[in-house]
């Protein structure tokens, strides 16, 4: 689609609180309605963007009919990012005050199409810095990253939480990509603010979730650390990123401590709270021997991003009571599955009849979906050990 075919629809009050709009990308995904939603509610006038697919209309639709009940209002506009011309000409129009990036291809879809997934992860942000340092006023840059950026955690290491301190060593494409696109941003002359993310999570997903995630997460090590976020508290972030004065800065996107578990853990969790407990079978776990074998997620020192951005509201145990109250009454039946669904997870494992007692994330992906190697065109990862580099004080 060329940016003379992009359509435009507008929903909402004139009288938005604040009439500058705010884009947000990838706005018809898992956090970006979720970052509309919050900023609808805020008042912002908001233009959300996305790639024109009959999913994404329906969840526009959904987001528009949203506007009307809130303070904020809504244009959406669809285009795509990979292409400059329609980018720049995306901008020109619409002039935003900040731009919310979460546009992104993520594991494991981006192994099986490397190429696209380079457009999408790293081109389209070096479009958007492009275009953005072009205007009369430009906007601040929210970029959505990824803890992936750190590579495999063992946690049979004594290493500690995830910290901005932390060196990166990315080991696959994405935390590749994701390091690539920071190094475009933090270089430009924008402000900026670079939020990495750990394992998001909702009770939406309680009603439907991918074979490929479901496969994808059987091939983890079963007792890898992971912190996970509930998609309401990383919108927070999100919108109170677009204001806070210590901008130029890198900050964990976590939940609160009672979101610090194993990854074998999250899931049983969940599927009890669906009533099918038992109903997934335990995974392998990690080699301690080998470093390289673990998957890119461990627990996150949020501290800091929780005293700028106060975004963490919900603990793990209340996600797992939405998830209970989103299946309703079916919970008291989803128990009949267990049988079966343990039968057919069991059957379709990836690693049933393959030899070892320990989990290869990285190997098995690679059989599954493609290359998962690094592909990335940026500095060296140790131009990113020196940390934060943020403020102590407000940036004017």
């Amino acid at each position: 689609m060329t940016s003379t075919d992009t359509q435009i629809t507008e929903v909402g009050p004139t009288t938005a609180r604040r009439r500058t709009p705010i884009l947000v990308t990838g706005s018809c995904g898992l956090v970006g309605s979720a970052v509309v939603h919050t900023l609808l509610t805020r008042g912002y006038a908001v233009t959300a963007t996305d790639l024109d697919t009959p999913a994404n209309r329906t969840t526009a639709a959904r987001l528009e009919a949203l506007a009307r009940e809130r303070a904020g209002s809504l244009e959406v506009r669809w285009a795509d990012l990979t292409d400059p011309d329609d980018v720049e000409a995306l901008l020109s129009s619409v002039a935003p005050q900040s731009i919310i990036h979460l546009a992104a291809m993520i594991p494991p879809f981006c192994y099986a199409r490397r190429d696209v997934a380079r457009r999408i992860n790293v081109d389209a942000v070096e479009h958007l810095v492009t275009s953005a340092s072009a205007l009369a006023a430009p906007p601040r840059l929210v970029l959505a990253s990824s803890i992936a950026v750190y590579g495999p955690r063992n946690p049979h290491r004594d290493d500690g939480p995830l910290s901005t301190d932390t060196a990166v060593r990315p080991k696959d494409l994405y935390g590749g990509h994701k390091m690539a696109a920071e190094t475009l941003v933090r270089e430009s002359t924008l402000d900026w603010v670079v939020l990495r993310l750990g394992g998001v999570l909702s009770a939406d997903q309680a009603t439907g979730v991918d074979r490929n995630f479901v496969t994808f997460e059987a091939i983890l090590p079963s007792d890898g650390k992971l912190q996970t976020v509930v998609v309401d508290d990383v919108a927070t972030a999100f919108a109170n990123a677009i204001i806070t004065p210590y901008s130029r800065s890198v900050y964990l996107i976590g939940g609160d401590e009672s979101h610090r578990r194993r990854q074998g853990d999250v899931a049983q969790s969940s599927a009890a709270a669906l009533g099918l407990r038992g109903g997934f079978p335990p995974g392998r776990p990690g080699d301690p021997d080998d470093d390289d074998a673990w998957f890119a997620t461990d627990w996150m020192d949020s501290t800091e991003a929780q005293r700028v951005l106060a975004f963490q509201s919900v603990s793990f145990p209340a996600l797992l009571e939405r998830m209970r109250a989103k299946i309703g009454p079916l919970r008291f039946l989803t128990p009949l599955a267990v049988p079966v669904t343990r039968a057919v997870l069991t059957l379709t494992s990836p690693y049933r009849g393959r030899p070892g007692d320990y989990a290869q994330p990285w190997d098995m992906a690679g059989r599954l979906w493609g290359d998962t190697s690094v592909d990335m065109a940026a500095p060296e990862a140790s131009a990113f050990s020196e940390g934060n580099s943020g403020h102590d004080e407000p940036v004017d």
